[in-house]
């Protein structure tokens, strides 16, 4: 018997946050003591995303607004992250990473996808197909521009 939507939205739920904690953990062993968790966070989503305004990123962590643009100008002084004001609305406030920002993540990014190879070589060879074949139906059906309202 094949396993229902249900059954595969179940096993996603359960699975998919034990996944992210091992990737945001692997991660984190790799941002060295200059950086808090919270700083990491910013930088990676910054990373995927540039060019978002501060409200963005503050609703991606949690943080209210002054607090995420405190957080943020410890970052722009730091040099990793530039900080703009759109030219239509001075009000509208975007946010990048630096080339030293940049930096930081590809280090810390390439530091987790060494240890996390590791954890994969004990796949077999057809194991890591199927585990590719599946992240790349679930990025197709879960890619933002695919989505499908509810």
């Amino acid at each position: 018997m094949s396993p229902s939507a249900d059954d595969c939205a179940r096993a996603l739920i359960e699975v998919v946050p034990e996944v992210m904690q091992r990737i945001r953990s692997e991660i984190r062993s790799q941002r060295g003591p200059e950086l808090s968790v919270l700083q990491l966070r910013v930088l990676a989503f910054l990373n995927n995303r540039p060019g978002v305004p501060l409200s963005a990123v503050a609703e991606h962590v949690g943080l209210t607004l002054p607090s995420m643009s405190s957080q943020v100008t410890g970052l722009v002084e730091r040099g990793l992250v530039d900080r703009a004001v759109a030219e239509t609305d001075r009000r509208y406030v975007t946010l990048k990473l630096t080339a030293e920002g940049q930096s930081v993540m590809h280090t810390a990014l390439q530091g987790a996808r060494i240890n996390l190879t590791a954890m994969l070589t004990s796949l077999s060879e057809a194991e890591r197909n199927t585990v590719t074949q599946a992240l790349e139906i679930l990025r197709s059906t879960f890619s933002s521009s695919l989505v499908r309202p509810v």
